[in-house]
């Protein structure tokens, strides 16, 4: 997921800008929408906030705050229409935002600030940041000064060892709760109450330094809530103990993190495949492959591919090279793949596959990568209009089948 998610291109991009400073372009780079007015926010809240909410964006992190986001089965894009604290200024609050499900076209993440009484100028379903999903907490997650504090956070030395618990699934962080419930107490200023752990449909409850909770009473609604990325084990730290990753696929700063080495560049991605591909054609290997930015057949002179394609216009059957160049024009053999590139956003990746399997000059003819890609423009433009605030909770009858229903169940 996070190959098409957050691509090297992105993070290469994204580092670069933050580290001169151009907070804004780090955004722009890793699709994060700034809704932050600085001078607005000094006339509003004074210059000292205004100040505080300057040195936090320029060590805003953008694509790290991408990669850890909370995601939704099955395909792993974000949750939907979330508002989540990044960081607190007394009743001010730094939030990063998902859009709906119905506007989600490029996965982009907005920045903005939340006093409690303006939503601001751009409309979203849940504006109050969730209890559940605060980051405020977890600034390893998202500022680049504090990356390195991921290592303890994520309980790298005490797990597994120290995690098995029947009663529990999978993939609880339980033997980070009692340290991470006592975070929570101090920054809320609830010194000695139980903490709330959601695990689902269940609700458990922590009180003081006890390491096993206690099932929750019906009145732990107003205590205090684990934050998410608290409950659950680090995605990359299980990938990593289970070898289904290295360190080189991992977010450098992750990887500086986990591994104990200097950050360093995001490992090259290049999602084109070769520059030719072999075909099976009246008993011999024959080769198709770009010739002036079009697909063609390699071992046909150009009288014959002419005098097939137009037996196919006339309703025949072609060569087999020509029919293998049909297939990958409509549906080619990594049509998931470039399917997930624009479902999470790397609509330059996608057309980067696009190009090297037909060519930057071909016209596209009809079939499902078209419809993909048709798919996926509608998308963008219906997520331009929820941005302007031309469209409310959404037509969900115009999206493609499927997409009102993906995100209801949940990976955690």
């Amino acid at each position: 997921m996070r190959e098409f998610a957050v691509p090297p291109s992105m993070i290469e991009s994204a580092t670069a800008r933050r580290a001169v400073g151009d907070w804004a372009g780090a955004c722009a780079a890793a699709r994060v929408d700034a809704d932050v007015d600085l001078r607005e926010v000094a006339r509003l809240h004074g210059r000292e906030l205004a100040a505080e909410v300057r040195a936090d964006l320029r060590q805003l992190a953008p694509d790290l705050l991408r990669w850890h986001l909370p995601r939704v089965a099955p395909d792993g894009l974000l949750r939907p229409a979330l508002t989540m604290s990044l960081a607190r200024y007394g009743g001010v609050h730094l939030v990063a935002r998902t859009p709906p499900a119905w506007a989600d076209a490029g996965q982009r993440i907005s920045v903005a600030l939340w006093d409690g009484s303006r939503v601001g100028r751009l409309p979203h379903p849940r504006p109050n940041p969730d209890r559940r999903y605060r980051l405020d907490l977890h600034r390893h997650l998202w500022d680049a000064r504090y990356a390195g504090d991921l290592r303890e956070r994520a309980g790298v030395e005490r797990w597994p060892a120290d995690s098995a618990d029947p009663s529990l699934p999978d993939g609880c962080a339980v033997h980070r709760w009692p340290a991470e419930a006592a975070l929570l107490r101090v920054a809320d200023g609830a010194p000695g109450v139980p903490v709330t752990v959601r695990i689902g449909r269940r609700r458990l409850a922590l009180h003081g330094d006890e390491a096993v909770p206690r099932p929750a009473r019906r009145s732990a609604a107003a205590l205090p809530v684990l934050p998410y990325a608290a409950t659950w084990l680090l995605p990359d730290l299980e990938l990593l103990r289970a070898g289904l990753v290295d360190a080189d696929r991992l977010h450098p700063l992750v990887a500086a993190a986990l591994c104990g080495r200097p950050p360093g560049q995001a490992r090259a991605g290049d999602p084109r495949a070769g520059s030719w591909r072999l075909v099976e054609c009246d008993g011999a290997r024959h080769r198709i492959g770009l010739v002036g930015g079009v697909l063609v057949p390699f071992d046909h002179p150009p009288d014959e591919v002419r005098r097939e394609e137009l037996l196919a216009a006339l309703g025949g059957t072609p060569m087999p090279c020509l029919q293998a160049v049909a297939r990958v024009h409509s549906a080619p053999e990594n049509l998931d793949d470039i399917r997930s590139r624009l479902d999470h956003g790397d609509t330059a990746g996608a057309l980067a596959v696009v190009e090297d399997l037909i060519g930057p000059a071909a016209l596209l003819r009809a079939g499902a990568l078209r419809d993909e890609l048709e798919k996926a423009a509608a998308r963008r433009v219906t997520h331009g209009m929820y941005r302007a605030g031309l469209v409310g909770r959404g037509p969900l009858k115009y999206l493609p089948n499927g997409r009102q229903t993906r995100y209801r169940q949940t990976t955690r």
